[in-house]
């Protein structure tokens, strides 16, 4: 399949899927959708990045001024403190000014290659900031699913102690009245010590999830709900690898620093040629009615004024081999980022590839532990109906016991791990962007092209814009978390 083959397809198939399957009520905490969208809006990573690109975009009018017009002026006001013995006519002050008028004509291609490679490298610009916006909300739904696997591994443990407790008094019961041996209490004790060992352990990996969760998306996780089913998941790795090839954000951002970078050879060879303008100007000089005054009976002008205008032409012979070593600087440069542009072809091929199989696998293991989980309630059924007759030994129902624990932490780890695989197989793809999830942020998405053309023609030197201020919220307020489970 060639790389662009289908992705328009898959593209309308994921939201129409995500449509479907990610509508739900405005952005709550409590659901993943909510997640994302108090991420989109206010996580600082993304904010950051998202003027990090704002600073890309002023490098194009940066560029655009080398080749307009330059206006200026100059004025300066002078007192003779003393006169020389031999001038009879200078004046004793004098006032002047000057206006000039410079435009570039022609600058060997300089600034017609530089706003190019402005250009490209807004584009580029453009598609890291997709590719932090992916990664953010990987990462967010990495931890949302953390929470939810380690509350479950925090009930299933807790359930063990519970289950461990009961079993111990019933050994010590049993032992009181000599039915059991002090070797079988204390199996249950060693059993009961473990599993709250483990319960410790679980709880301080919930505490940990939750104080991630909470970095990420800026709120406390309340009762999260179960994810909503991933939309457009391939069925081949070939159709993820040919969609990557088209949409992964860091592939794009590569081939545009790469175009950029040719520009910039273009750039640098251009300082070997002449360069062309025109001006224009004017002076004024009042000797505010001190010139002459040494003079009987001279009547010298106090005022003068003069115009002129012309061509300037700028014509490089020797510069001591500087254009040639920055065009050889900016040749290794722009062969680093088509040599960078192929690595980074190569770690998306391996992402998606990877991401698939994991996915894949994880998949499978969830339905070999399903699988595992059940066999494991009914082997501590029966082993606790063959202890009951004196077949089995209070050893084997803690084994029967431990495995189904062991079995039941896998399943949930499963179904963590392949949500995640899966969501981080769109990321690699290209498709796990807020416009791709068809997110609601309560409002617009943010459109980097607005403030692009706002500032693309800007000319006006007296522009200017809010004093920045931080937008992400802190996090220095919210509770320190515990691994207390809501509703229990």
């Amino acid at each position: 399949m060639p790389p662009g083959g289908g992705v328009e397809l898959l593209r309308r198939a994921l939201l129409a899927c995500a449509a479907g399957a990610l509508i739900v009520s405005p952005a709550q905490a409590d659901t993943l959708r909510g997640a994302l969208a108090n991420a989109y809006n206010s996580n600082p990573t993304l904010l950051a990045a998202r003027y990090d690109l704002r600073a890309i975009d002023e490098n194009v009018p940066i560029q655009k001024a080398a080749g307009l017009p330059d206006i200026g002026a100059q004025g300066q006001y002078a007192e003779t403190l003393k006169q020389s013995e031999n001038s009879f006519s200078a004046p004793d002050r004098v006032f002047g000014a000057n206006v000039e008028l410079n435009v570039p004509v022609y600058s060997g291609g300089a600034v017609k290659y530089s706003i190019k490679a402005a250009k490209q490298r807004v584009q580029a610009g453009r598609a890291e900031l997709r590719a932090t916006e992916a990664s953010i909300f990987s990462q967010v739904v990495a931890a949302y699913m953390d929470v939810i696997r380690d509350e479950a591994v925090v009930r299933l443990n807790r359930q063990n102690v519970a289950a461990l407790s009961v079993n111990l008094e019933a050994t010590s019961d049993r032992f009181e009245i000599g039915d059991l041996t002090r070797t079988d209490v204390a199996q249950s004790e060693s059993r009961l010590a473990i599993a709250r060992s483990d319960l410790t352990t679980a709880q301080a990996n919930l505490i940990g999830s939750r104080e991630r969760y909470v970095q990420l998306v800026g709120v406390v996780p309340d009762s999260l709900e179960a994810p909503p089913p991933l939309p457009g998941l391939p069925e081949e790795p070939q159709t993820a690898v040919a969609v990557a090839l088209d949409r992964n954000p860091d592939l794009i951002a590569a081939r545009e620093r790469s175009e950029a970078a040719r520009y910039d050879i273009e750039v640098a060879g251009s300082r070997r040629l002449p360069r062309v303008s025109v001006f224009t100007g004017g002076d004024y000089t009042d000797y505010l009615g001190t010139l002459g005054n040494g003079i009987i009976g001279a009547d010298f002008a106090q005022r003068e004024t003069s115009a002129q205008a012309g061509a300037r032409i700028s014509i490089p012979i020797f510069q001591g081999g500087l254009p040639a070593a920055q065009e050889r600087q900016a040749q290794a440069q722009a062969a680093s980022t088509f040599e960078t542009q192929i690595a980074i072809e190569r770690d998306v091929i391996a992402q998606v590839r990877s991401a698939f199989t994991a996915w894949q696998a994880s998949i499978l293991v969830i339905d070999s532990t399903t699988s595992a989980v059940s066999a494991a309630q009914l082997s501590l059924e029966g082993v606790r109906a063959e202890n009951s007759v004196g077949n089995r030994t209070v050893l084997d129902i803690l084994d029967a016991e431990q495995e189904l624990l062991i079995a039941e932490v896998q399943l949930v780890t499963a179904r963590r791990n392949a949500y995640v695989a899966g969501f981080s197989l769109l990321a690699a793809m290209g498709l796990a962007e807020a416009n791709d999830l068809n997110l609601d942020v309560g409002g617009p998405l943010y459109d980097p092209a607005i403030y692009y053309e706002s500032v693309d023609d800007s000319i006006f030197d007296w522009r200017f814009e809010p004093d920045p201020v931080a937008g992400a919220t802190r996090t220095v307020d919210t509770p320190a978390q515990d691994a207390t489970i809501p509703g229990e």
